[in-house]
C-alpha cells in the first residue's frame, strides 16, 4: 500500500509494495529568488583502545593516523532547507541517524526528509554498530550517542553560517580506480562458501591468478560532484560522489579516514587556488560500490607503502574535478526539493539445517572439518540471526536540486544497482549513495544472488532476494515525485 502524505493531496493506492512515503517538500516559485549555504565539520575521532571493524577479525585502534569527521552542507533556497551530513566511519546503524535527524529537525527546522545522511565506509573506524548487528539494541551506545550530538553540532553549525551563494553540478567519467572484485574461475576451480555449498563468483580472489575467467559485474566509472560557492566566487563546499568500496593500505592499529578525507583536503585546495576557502567543506560520498575495490585482479601490482595508493586516488579524482569544476555553469537560485519513505523488507532466515551446523561449528570447530575457513564467523552469525525479526522497515530518501538528483540506500550497494537507477531516473543526472540512512548489510540484485559469493552470503546479505528490485522501483517513485514537484 502506499500512502501519499503530500501537500497537495492524500489517499490510498494499491501496489505491490509496501511504501509509506513522508510528505514531499515542494517549492513554489519563489517572490524574490535568494540561495544560500553554509557548511561546518565536527571531529568523531574515537578514543583509542577501541576495536577497528572492517576486516574478518576486529583489531584495537592503537594510533590516529588522520582525524574522522562529519562534515555537513545545508543548502537554502527561501522556501526550503537540505542538509546532507557524511561521517568517516564504516556504517552506522538507522537507530543513531533517526535520532539525529529528529534532533536537527526540531533545533533548525529542517525537515527528516530533507536530511541525507551517510557514513563514508572507511575500514579504518571503530564499531557505531551494535553488539548483535541483527537485533539492535534500544539504548544508545557512548560512541553512537557522541555521533549523534556531533551530526546536532555541525548541522547547527552549518545552518547558522548561511551565506548568499551560487551553485553548479557536474560529472566526469574515471574509471582508472574502480574495478570488479568479484570474478568468474575457470572450471574446475574450487569455490565452496561457509555453509557447504559452492559459488559462481569469487570476491577478491587474488591479483594475477591464474584461474580467473572474467569479472561477474561491471563498474561505474562515473564521479558525479556538485559545489557551492559565495557570489563573490569563494568555494563554500564540494560534495562529491565515487562508486569504490575503499582504498586502504594503512598501517594495522590506526585510525584513518581513507580516501574520502584526502580527496576532501586536495580539493579544497584545488577549487580555492589562493581565494578565501576558510569556509570551505570537501566532502566524498560512497556510491554503490559493494563490489568494487581498488584492486585490479587481473595484473599483478607492486605493494605501495602505507597511504600512497589511498593518496594517489584521492589527489588524482580531486585533481579531475577541480578541472571539470573550472568549466562549470553556477546558478544564482535552484529549485529544491525532498521526500522519503518507509520500505518493509523481509530478513532472511536461517534454515534449520543450518542452525544446527552453525551450533556444532561454534561448539566443536577444532575439532571438525570445515566447509570454508570463514565457516566459524558465520556459525556465529547464524547464530545471532535466530534474534532477527521477520520484517525491517527502511527508509529511502530521495531530494532534488535544479534538475539534479540524489538517492539514498541503507545498504552496501553493488553496482549493477546503481547503474540501473541512473539509467531509469527521471531527472538529469542522479547521484546515489550508499551507506545512508542505516547500515543493513550487502544489497545484491538476483542476478548476483544467483551467482552466489561472499555479498550473497547469509548473515553477510539479510534481506530477502528481491529487495532490491522493490528498493529500486520505490526510490523512482520518490525521484518522480521530486521531479514533478
Amino acid at each position: 500500500m502506499l500512502r501519499h502524505r503530500r501537500e497537495r493531496f492524500a489517499g490510498w493506492f494499491p501496489l505491490v509494495i509496501v511504501v509509506l512515503f513522508s510528505p514531499t517538500i515542494v517549492l513554489g516559485e519563489p517572490v524574490e529568488r535568494v540561495f544560500q549555504a553554509g557548511t561546518a565539520k565536527v571531529d568523531i575521532t574515537p578514543k583509542l583502545g577501541g576495536w577497528i571493524i572492517g576486516g574478518w577479525e576486529p583489531i584495537p585502534a592503537e594510533r590516529v593516523h588522520d582525524s574522522l569527521h562529519v562534515k555537513c552542507v545545508v543548502l537554502d533556497n527561501g522556501q526550503a532547507r537540505l542538509a546532507f551530513m557524511v561521517c568517516d566511519n564504516l556504517g552506522i546503524p538507522r537507530q543513531v541517524f533517526d535520532e539525529a535527524k529528529r534532533r536537527i529537525s526540531d533545533t533548525t527546522g529542517i525537515p527528516e526528509q530533507c536530511q541525507v545522511m551517510s557514513a563514508t565506509h572507511t575500514h579504518s573506524s571503530v564499531s557505531a554498530g551494535f553488539d548483535n548487528r541483527y537485533a539492535p539494541d534500544m539504548q544508545l551506545t557512548e560512541y553512537q550517542m557522541r555521533l549523534v550530538e556531533a551530526m546536532v553540532q555541525a548541522a547547527e553549525a552549518a545552518n547558522g553560517t548561511l551565506q548568499p551563494a551560487q551553485i553548479g553540478w557536474s560529472s566526469i567519467d574515471v574509471p582508472e580506480h574502480v574495478f570488479n572484485r568479484r570474478w568468474f574461475m575457470k572450471p574446475d576451480t574450487p569455490t565452496p562458501n561457509p555453509f557447504g555449498g559452492t559459488d559462481l563468483a569469487v570476491m577478491n580472489p587474488g591479483q594475477n591468478n591464474p584461474n580467473l575467467d572474467r569479472p561477474a559485474g561491471p563498474i561505474d566509472p562515473e564521479v558525479s560532484f556538485l559545489s557551492v560557492r559565495s557570489v563573490d566566487g569563494n568555494p563554500i563546499a564540494l560534495l562529491a560522489n565515487y562508486s569504490l568500496h575503499y582504498v586502504g593500505g594503512v598501517v594495522k592499529g590506526e585510525l584513518s579516514a581513507d580516501y574520502f578525507s584526502l580527496f576532501g583536503s586536495r580539493v579544497m585546495e584545488l577549487i580555492a587556488d589562493g581565494k578565501d576557502s576558510s569556509p570551505m567543506v570537501g566532502i566524498m560520498t560512497n556510491g554503490t560500490s559493494g563490489d568494487i575495490n581498488n584492486i585490479h585482479f587481473g595484473i599483478k601490482t607492486e605493494r605501495r607503502p602505507a597511504y600512497e595508493q589511498m593518496q594517489y586516488v584521492a589527489y588524482d579524482l580531486a585533481n579531475r574535478v577541480a578541472e571539470a569544476e573550472r568549466q562549470m555553469t553556477y546558478h544564482n537560485w535552484v529549485p529544491l526539493a525532498g521526500a522519503d519513505a518507509e520500505l518493509v523488507l523481509k530478513n532472511r532466515q536461517p534454515t534449520a539445517e543450518q542452525l544446527a551446523r552453525a551450533k556444532l561449528v561454534s561448539e566443536r570447530g577444532e575439532e571438525i572439518e570445515l566447509y570454508h575457513p570463514h565457516e566459524p564467523t558465520y556459525a556465529r552469525r547464524v547464530l545471532q540471526m535466530q534474534q532477527m525479526p521477520p520484517t525491517q522497515n527502511i527508509v529511502l530518501t530521495s531530494v532534488r536540486i535544479g534538475d539534479l538528483g540524489i538517492v539514498t540506500i541503507p545498504f552496501e550497494v553493488l553496482v549493477e544497482i546503481g547503474l540501473e537507477l541512473k539509467q531509469r531516473s527521471p531527472l538529469g543526472d542522479t547521484l546515489v549513495i550508499s551507506l545512508a540512512g542505516g547500515s543493513g548489510g550487502y544489497l545484491p540484485n538476483p542476478k548476483q544472488h544467483a551467482y552466489g559469493g561472499y555479498e550473497t552470503w547469509l548473515g553477510t546479505n539479510v534481506v530477502e532476494k528481491q529487495a532490491s528490485v522493490k528498493i529500486v522501483e520505490a526510490l523512482l517513485k520518490l525521484l518522480k515525485e521530486v521531479a514533478d514537484s
